[in-house]
């Protein structure tokens, strides 16, 4: 019989103060895409990190960062974290100031709708580490304010979903900009087919990191769907949350209804907040850390909210809208059962939605069950009830689905609509502009995510 060997951070070479700091921050035993990226990055290895959300994967790339960058000369920002929304970037500077505090290892965190020039202030204490939204840091590099000659490492956090809002322009500019000389690791809850494209121009060799299969849902989520109409969702989900005694996560697929939702649960006398793009920065902190912190028990959230955040013990997600992307389904019930805790996420589904309930399933490989006392399922008129499904994701390169046709900058020039060109390796990339500016005519609009 043969006995199973319990991993430690201690056995994966991490060093004695960074072991205090994990203890400290309760981390005690690594999770298994910690266990399998963890030493190849400390070996300065490339790595291809795919694992479901939840499982710890910002602690996978900080802590061999951290180790890596204690030895090395200060001065200048040695690492680049870019993440896809401003709440992502906010929770990984949280993590390293946990983890690297001990060791002086410092960041900041460079996203749109902060003020631009604090921080400005933030870059001139010279931090090791920048986390950042690919429009903002772009707008440093315009300005001059950053530059990432001294680069070491780079890493790309939910890289599929930053190609699926956008950011694939903003990118290549940045990979273009940047060192060829570096470690780069490359970090997704999923790995769709146009990842590769990126991650042939960004990785070489990298160590693979797969823990589970792509799109598949934590272990510990009960996920079920209630068959309504449109106009009774609203109802269904009032007669859910008199259930609910937990924290509840409501997905909406847009702003306006993530904002009507939020005022009739208010006015029904829920605590309630609503977390989307279009609020302003200070508002959308304040959602969330009162949602993590218990001020709120609901928060009603586009995809804003589907990737990476972690909130504990959030008790029920529901989908009161289907996602655009059917990965994102995956994510979003991904926000409960999180390290290996249970769960339960509830979606509802109209008649409209028979063809995306169906892409869902198609990625999952099985059926979604129906949820005790849910109505029979709708199924659409054969001469075109329900609408053809929308779920396409842009190869790299391309701007995804309901991007305006002429994004602008903040200065009024157009943003490029697609990625200049690709290029198989990372060492097959032209260089045809100075290292840290990328071309004038391709300045991209500040993220706004």
């Amino acid at each position: 019989m043969t006995e199973s060997v319990t991993l430690t951070f201690e056995s994966l070479g991490v060093s004695a103060p960074l072991l205090q700091a994990l203890s400290k921050a309760g981390l005690v035993e690594p999770t298994p895409i910690q266990a399998q990226a963890i030493p190849p990055a400390m070996e300065g290895r490339d790595v291809l990190g795919c694992a479901q959300t939840g499982t710890g994967k910002t602690a996978a790339f900080v802590i061999p960062m951290i180790e890596r960058l204690m030895a090395g000369p200060k001065g200048h920002p040695r690492a680049l974290i870019l993440a896809p929304t401003r709440e992502l970037a906010f929770q990984i500077q949280e993590t390293i100031e946990k983890l690297g505090r001990s060791r002086r290892i410092f960041a900041t965190t460079i996203v749109g709708g902060s003020d631009m020039n604090a921080q400005i202030r933030g870059l001139r204490q010279r931090p090791d580490i920048l986390v950042a939204t690919p429009g903002r840091l772009l707008d440093h590099m315009w300005q001059g304010t950053i530059l990432l000659n001294h680069l070491q490492i780079v890493v790309l956090d939910e890289a599929d979903r930053m190609l699926d809002m956008g950011f694939a322009p903003q990118l290549n500019q940045i990979l273009d900009a940047i060192p060829e000389n570096r470690q780069t690791l490359l970090f997704s809850a999923t790995m769709p087919s146009d990842l590769g494209d990126l991650a042939r121009m960004s990785l070489k060799d990298p160590v693979r990191a797969m823990v589970a299969k792509s799109a598949t849902p934590a272990d510990g989520v009960n996920h079920v769907l209630h068959h309504t109409t449109s106009s009774d969702k609203t109802q269904l989900l009032l007669t859910l949350l008199k259930e609910k005694r937990e924290s509840v996560l409501v997905f909406t697929r847009t702003k306006h209804r993530a904002d009507r939702l939020g005022e009739t649960l208010d006015r029904g006398g829920h605590r309630v907040a609503v977390l989307h793009g279009g609020r302003r920065l200070t508002q959308r902190r304040a959602a969330l850390e009162g949602f993590r912190g218990g001020r709120f028990q609901i928060l009603v959230a586009t995809d804003i909210a589907a990737r990476g955040l972690d909130v504990a013990n959030i008790g029920h997600v529901v989908n009161y809208d289907l996602p655009n992307v059917p990965e994102d389904y995956v994510h979003r019930i991904g926000r409960t059962a999180r390290m290996k805790t249970i769960g339960s996420a509830t979606s509802f589904v109209t008649v409209e939605d028979y063809r995306s309930l169906q892409a869902i399933e198609r990625l999952l490989g099985h059926a979604v069950p129906c949820a005790p006392g849910s109505r029979p399922a709708a199924r659409p008129q054969p001469n075109g009830g329900a609408p053809r499904s929308s779920f396409s994701r842009p190869r790299y390169g391309q701007m995804s689905e309901g991007t305006s046709a002429k994004p602008r900058s903040s200065n009024g020039m157009s943003r490029p609509r697609s990625a200049e060109g690709l290029h198989r390796d990372r060492s097959e990339r032209p260089r045809n502009f100075p290292p840290n500016r990328p071309r004038r005519s391709s300045r991209p609009a500040s993220s706004s995510r």
